[in-house]
């Protein structure tokens, strides 16, 4: 299905979309307040409603995961207002999210809170992640430097890995699928309150597809399969000490081997590695005054175990500690902590500098007061290459009746270049400095019945914006500025949610679009569930896009459809049937690069209820 809605519909589409939905509807049920009232972290760094939050965020629960046509994190993401993706292939490559327009560098990527991602691309490594042992995922759209620092100029996205729970709690999964792809699960979470833990291990393979074709760049097209494998574990643990402290610590492992075109007649073999540990306390001090004290290890890493040209390695380390405090005052929940950041790299690549050090400094105000809730945020980071740089954040929401909310918020946001920005050979630029942005969020929300519309507008503008494809450069300006109406609605067993992306993201002075994104994007989901059986689909537009700066490469709209049926053996046991790509639509998110045609997947799922 070819995109031709004009800017100018798609501005006004939102507003008639609103409209519609807002009208009464005789099949709704009666309000579901769980939604509403869910508890999310990641916007504020401390526990907030969110119907209290003035920030624009996104859960998906262990539920949406598992009903989700997504094999990796990015694909899982990519069905969200506000969200788009691209992937150098299958299962295993290299892929990028743009969150409302921003490069994939601008997204932070926290797993438990611990900062993860690659100091050479500045961007985090989303195709490592095991998919299977994420409990949750909370999605942050809009500036976030002022709570986390560089990077968080588009949002944040953290993910939860299965922690321990009271009782007994086993799960195992197994998944079959085309291209051969296997993947086996098994966990166990427990604890009786005091002493809580889990563990969770995880092996795929998958023999995959040609991930180029003939269009790729440096004759780099090999028609042979292109697999990966992954060997996970995820192990947690946590005491309660007495009532007011806690203690606890985890690791997740994730060691992935990637075979990469290379040539016609041969391929990379990339050993991946992402590892995170963390520990920490947490407790009351006094009875209005909580602190936590957190410290992690984060590794990203790829190294060539055999190459058609000459071997390499790009290696991240990031140590970070943080000593936050959360104060109960009559004007809401004061925010105040410290952050030390140390980056290292360890290449074959030779860089000029290899070591960096962020110490960082941070306060917040969080509240709310009957129809009333308001964030303030204020953050200093001391970069050792780049000196000082202050970001802060403000917004307010209100209540205008029980259905109806407005929120506004303006905030700023920098990311220091990357190491690969600045002294990669012949690609880096030492000149480079900071990029700094400014962005206005204005949202208004319906709930009621049953049914929720939300609707934002977003107008982000980045100075000193790096870009280029052969040579890193900084231009003056670029403006990222856009619409995302989405609605959600339950009419018994049935379920239904869609959303609609207007996005215009420029290089102001040329006037160019920016990489890879498109300015249309829609998004379509429906379940029903019957007895023992859930039906459901989804549906994604994607819009033209260009693959390159100067908008001379491009690349086709396209449109896929994924669909499901699960069926509930026994309360514990399930098992699941997945079609993605029904019309098995070829299309490309990357140019030259493959996407998966029609692919069917049988999962066995046990998880004791």
């Amino acid at each position: 299905m070819k995109t031709c809605i004009s800017s100018l519909r798609l501005a006004a589409l939102p507003f008639a979309l609103a409209s519609a939905f807002a009208a009464p509807n005789a099949l709704a049920q009666t309000q579901s307040t769980k939604e509403l009232k869910e508890v999310v972290v990641t916007a504020s760094r401390i526990d907030t409603r969110t119907d209290d939050l003035v920030s624009d965020v996104v859960v998906l629960d262990r539920v949406a995961i598992e009903a989700s046509s997504g094999r990796t994190l990015t694909e899982v993401l990519a069905r969200n207002a506000g969200i788009q993706v691209f992937s150098n292939g299958g299962l295993g490559k290299n892929s990028g999210v743009y969150t409302r327009g921003t490069e994939t560098r601008h997204t932070m990527l926290l797993i438990d809170g611990v900062r993860f991602g690659s100091a050479t691309t500045g961007a985090p490594s989303w195709d490592n992640i095991p998919l299977d042992m994420i409990e949750r995922i909370e999605v942050l759209k809009g500036p976030a430097s002022a709570l986390y620092g560089s990077e968080a100029v588009g949002g944040v996205v953290q993910v939860f890995m299965r922690k321990g729970v009271k009782g007994l709690s086993p799960n195992a999964s197994l998944s079959l699928g085309s291209n051969s792809f296997a993947q086996a699960s098994a966990g166990l979470n427990g604890g009786d309150g005091t002493l809580n833990y889990a563990v969770g291990v995880q092996k795929t393979k998958d023999k995959g597809f040609s991930t180029t074709n003939s269009k790729v760049a440096f004759g780099n097209y090999n028609a042979d399969r292109d697999g990966f494998q992954q060997d996970a574990v995820n192990a947690s643990v946590a005491y309660q000490i007495n009532p007011n402290w806690r203690i606890d610590a985890g690791l997740l492992y994730a060691d992935g081997v990637s075979h990469y075109d290379d040539g016609p007649t041969g391929d990379t073999r990339t050993a991946v590695r992402t590892q995170t540990l963390r520990a920490g306390v947490e407790g009351k001090v006094l009875s209005n005054w909580k602190m936590q004290l957190r410290i992690s290890q984060a590794l990203d890493q790829a190294d060539d175990i055999e190459s058609v040209f000459f071997p390499s390695k790009f290696n991240t380390k990031q140590n970070q500690i943080s000593w936050q405090n959360d104060i109960d005052t009559p004007m809401g929940v004061a925010l105040v902590g410290v952050e030390r950041l140390t980056q290292k790299v360890d290449s074959s690549t030779v860089y000029d500098v290899t070591q960096r050090t962020v110490s960082s400094y941070f306060a917040g105000l969080n509240g709310a007061s009957g129809s009333h809730s308001w964030q303030a945020n204020l953050r200093r980071d001391s970069n050792s290459q780049f000196g000082d740089n202050n970001t802060w954040f403000a917004g307010y929401g209100y209540k205008i009746n029980p259905a109806w909310r407005v929120n506004a918020s303006y905030g700023t946001s920098f990311v220091a270049p990357s190491f690969n920005q600045l002294y990669y050979p012949g690609f880096g630029n030492t000149a480079l400095q900071p990029e700094k942005g400014r962005n206005l969020d204005l949202g208004v929300t319906y709930s009621e019945n049953g049914q929720t519309i939300k609707l934002v507008h977003f107008d982000n503008k980045i100075q000193g914006f790096i870009t280029g494809s052969t040579k890193a450069e900084s231009i003056p300006r670029a403006r990222i500025k856009g619409w995302t109406l989405g609605y959600q609605g339950a009419f018994g067993p049935f379920n239904l949610h869609a959303n609609i992306d207007a996005l215009d993201p420029r290089n102001e002075l040329t006037g160019k679009l920016l990489q890879r994104r498109t300015r249309n994007q829609f998004t379509l989901g429906a379940d029903y569930t019957t007895g023992a059986w859930t039906f459901g689909g989804s549906l994604l537009n994607v819009g033209s896009r260009f693959d390159d700066t100067k908008n001379a490469v491009p690349l086709d709209s396209y449109t896929t459809m994924d669909v499901f049926v699960n069926y509930a053996i026994s309360k514990d046991l399930s098992l699941q049937t997945k079609v993605n790509n029904l019309a098995n639509k070829s299309y490309e998110t990357s140019y030259g690069f493959n996407q998966p045609g029609r692919s069917v997947f049988v999962t066995l799922r046990y998880a004791m209820k």
